[in-house]
């Protein structure tokens, strides 16, 4: 993995478009640590200097989050998702979710129009798995399923703008799901995404849409408690 030895300034470069390709490629997901300074030297055959110089650029792209005494984690996997991380970080909550509701039901109108039986086929089986992550009770791994299976409604609309917009929002709605969520999974908050299928796969539009956009949210409040919307 060691890197040729150009000039310093294209070398900088190529250290900063490797370690962006390790995120955007998902060898280093959203959330996950990244390797140790001495790692990255160790791996990519580069000084260290030249290392802290790539990651930190790539902290100002809003892709990775420098926390001392921690690590270095990722947030983003582009410039425009780690943008809409920080300016939108500390959104209101219900502001979050209706921007997620109005893309949503857009994506859906859409992809019951446009929808491929192997986009069904898809939908079908990220449905099957985002009920086995609930039934699990595992929080976080029903927050992985959730996601997922709302990019491949986005997917099934064949809108590529919109899907780049959605995904670059994803990892902020998936942080308010996972809030919204919290740590236990309760009944009542279970959303059956069943109906929302079957309208994508019957070509009903106005159905498909009004799903994507009615399902309920909770939003934390200054206090404890947690209400309906």
């Amino acid at each position: 993995m060691a890197l040729s030895s150009p000039r310093r300034s294209a070398l900088s470069d190529q250290v900063i478009a490797q370690l962006r390709n390790q995120i955007t490629s998902g060898e280093w997901p959203v959330g996950s640590r990244i390797p140790t300074e001495p790692e990255l030297v160790e791996q990519l055959g580069v000084a260290r200097n030249t290392v802290r110089e790539a990651v930190r650029a790539l902290a100002h792209n809003g892709l990775l989050d420098i926390r001392q005494g921690s690590g270095t984690y990722v947030v983003a996997t582009s410039e425009l998702a780690g943008v809409m991380h920080r300016r939108f970080a500390d959104a209101d909550p219900k502001h979050v979710a209706e921007v997620r509701s109005t893309l949503e039901s857009s994506a859906a109108r859409l992809a019951a129009a446009r929808r491929t039986d192997r986009d069904l086929q898809q939908l079908d089986a990220l449905l099957a798995r985002r009920e086995e992550a609930w039934e699990s009770g595992d929080a976080e791994r029903f927050v992985a399923a959730d996601a997922t299976f709302h990019l491949a409604v986005v997917a099934a609309s064949h809108n590529e703008v919109l899907g780049e917009l959605y995904a670059d929002l994803g990892h902020l709605l998936r942080a308010w799901l996972r809030d919204d969520v919290g740590g236990e999974l309760r009944p009542e908050h279970h959303m059956d995404h069943a109906r929302l299928v079957e309208a994508i796969r019957a070509g009903d539009a106005e159905t498909a849409g009004a799903e994507a956009a009615g399902y309920p949210f909770t939003c934390r409040g200054p206090g404890p408690e947690r209400t309906r919307d």
